[in-house]
């Protein structure tokens, strides 16, 4: 660092410890941020730039948790950006009035500079935030949109509803087999009727799901093959091989309680009775 740009940063740098509390008091109005937060920022600052340091480890990690902080709370990345680039203009009116004009515009060139590489990693670290908000919405959603739910004792059933790619069905496996532990369940619906189409993707996806319950000595059953859903597994050329498929849950469910040894008898519409085989 030459002699004149070390007079300008010492210029700047006494600046802003003189005029601390009016700088970020017009931060704060201009950032529209609390004061107390950007204080504790600014004060980070200036122990960053006392003689001899130059590390800003402290003042990226305080960004680091406004910019994630701004993110949970919805602020456009603009918006977190501009409230770290508002610290200049706030700083560019103490220096306009300086009576050492030169040395202080000279120093302002310089940490104009060092608030735009903040502004930038801030603008970044916002960036990585919100994409893993938007990532643990969607594995939220997934699992919301992907319930296992008991029948019947030792029965349970998926109902899927939607699309059915790699990610799901990986949740799908993992949410019937967790279940199959916990319930000692051996029989298991997936019901898709609420699956738009089914295409050798999806099919594979199901096998792999039906394997997968298998090794977990549980019997599967896939239920809602409709005549548009048979039709493209018979043009596509689709087998199942041994696996149960039934048109509607109903068919499904009284297979299972079939396999189970449960018989199911009416009495009119008055009452159902269901009883267990004796072997």
């Amino acid at each position: 660092m030459s002699v004149h740009a070390d007079v300008a940063r010492r210029r700047i740098e006494e600046l802003l410890r003189t005029h601390e509390e009016r700088i970020v008091r017009r931060w704060a109005e201009i950032a529209s941020a609390p004061s107390e937060e950007l204080k504790e920022l600014y004060r980070a600052l200036l122990a960053a730039l006392e003689e001899g340091r130059n590390d800003l480890a402290d003042v990226r990690g305080l960004l680091a948790e406004l910019s994630r902080s701004r993110a949970r709370a919805g602020f456009a990345p603009s918006d977190t950006a501009r409230a770290v680039f508002g610290l200049k203009e706030a700083v560019y009116e103490i220096v306009e009035a300086d009576t050492e004009g030169v040395e202080a515009a000279r120093g302002f060139v310089w940490f104009s500079r060092l608030i735009d590489d903040l502004g930038l990693y801030t603008f970044e670290t916002y960036a990585e935030a919100r994409e893993k908000i938007i990532l643990d919405q969607a594995e939220q959603l997934l699992e919301l949109s992907t319930p296992v739910v008991k029948l019947w004792e030792g029965i349970v059933a998926v109902p899927l509803v939607g699309t059915l790619d790699s990610a799901r069905t990986q949740v799908v496996m993992e949410k019937l087999l967790q279940t199959l532990v916990e319930t000692g369940a051996e029989h298991a619906v997936i019901d898709i009727t609420g699956v738009p189409a089914v295409d050798t993707q999806v099919a594979q996806h199901l096998l792999k799901t039906v394997v997968a319950a298998r090794l977990m000595g549980a019997e599967c059953v896939i239920s809602g093959i409709r005549p548009q859903i048979a039709h493209t597994i018979v043009t596509l050329g689709i087998e199942f091989g041994d696996i149960v498929t039934k048109a509607s849950l109903a068919d499904a469910l009284a297979h299972a309680f079939k396999r189970a040894g449960i018989e199911v008898s009416g009495g009119g519409n008055a009452h159902v009775v269901i009883r267990a085989e004796r072997v």
